[in-house]
């Protein structure tokens, strides 16, 4: 009788352990932060909800997705002295946020040189989940990300789209990346000329020149592309900028949302070149 009893009770456990649900990446589990009410308003549906300025030096936030796709949402915070500078600004990424849903998170940081006054929303930039650029090799074997930052200098900007073959076959591509530039409300901006090559922006090498010719990538190779342009501002001119470019990688690809902040000023034009086979 005893060691029936000792089974079902260990079947009672097991089916209890099968049934549990780890907490979704990017959630808090605990409220460690023990924050106090925080009363900074929303900005493009991201509110601070509590803040710790003494001791811990974090923030609770809350993410509000009121598109109809599931969304990646990566928030800028300034943890800011009481003149004003910012201490800090750390990114929070919150993976995928459904339609109509509201998910909370904490911002944290380390030690600070100065006593801390308040935080608050700097920027918030959310992509499409189906779109979302992934760390992880995707099931069309190709994987596509950006630099995190432009390389800049007078006033010209380059920037580089790197094309991973992750997947078990080899890939050809030829010619340019499709690229579509979108304003801050995922609005396609029409009023830019996207021209092939970076001489059309600069006589200046940037990585972006020459002819477009047929690359094959092996499993594991990679290739590269460069964005180039100048964000000079001129009166009387509209001043664009595009946080947000769609990028297809070949025809027929399923496009990647990237965000690299394009702050083309009033030039109109954007260079981009052709696909290179980066070297070993």
């Amino acid at each position: 009788m005893r060691n029936r009893l000792l089974v079902v009770l260990v079947g009672v456990l097991l089916v209890a352990g099968c049934g549990a649900q780890p907490a979704p990446a990017g959630h808090p589990t605990d409220t460690a932060c023990e924050t106090q009410p925080g009363g900074e308003k929303a900005e493009s549906g991201v509110r601070i909800i509590g803040v710790n300025l003494v001791a811990k030096h974090c923030a609770e936030f809350e993410v509000t997705n009121s598109g109809s796709r599931a969304a990646v949402y990566t928030v800028t915070f300034a943890f800011l002295a009481s003149s004003g500078e910012a201490l800090v600004t750390p990114q929070r990424t919150v993976p995928v946020v459904g339609p109509g849903r509201t998910v909370k998170d904490i911002v944290r940081v380390g030690e600070l040189r100065s006593e801390l006054a308040r935080v608050k929303i700097v920027k918030v930039r959310s992509v499409p989940a189906a779109e979302a650029p992934s760390a992880e090799c995707p099931s069309s074997g190709l994987r596509l990300y950006a630099d995190d930052d432009a390389e800049a200098a007078m006033g010209l900007r380059v920037l580089g789209i790197h094309l991973e073959n992750c997947g078990p076959r080899a890939r050809q591509l030829k010619g340019y990346p499709k690229l579509e530039l979108l304003d801050e409300k995922h609005k396609a901006i029409r009023t830019v000329k996207i021209l092939h090559g970076g001489n059309a922006i600069t006589s200046s090498p940037t990585g972006a020149d020459g002819p477009a010719r047929p690359v094959v990538l092996k499993p594991g190779e990679r290739a590269s592309a460069h964005l180039v342009w100048r964000n000079t501002v001129e009166a009387g001119g509209a001043n664009i900028s595009s946080p947000y470019v769609r990028v297809w990688a070949e025809p027929g690809a399923a496009p990647i949302m990237l965000t690299p902040e394009l702050d083309l000023g009033t030039t109109g034009k954007l260079g981009v070149g052709p696909w290179k086979k980066d070297q070993p």
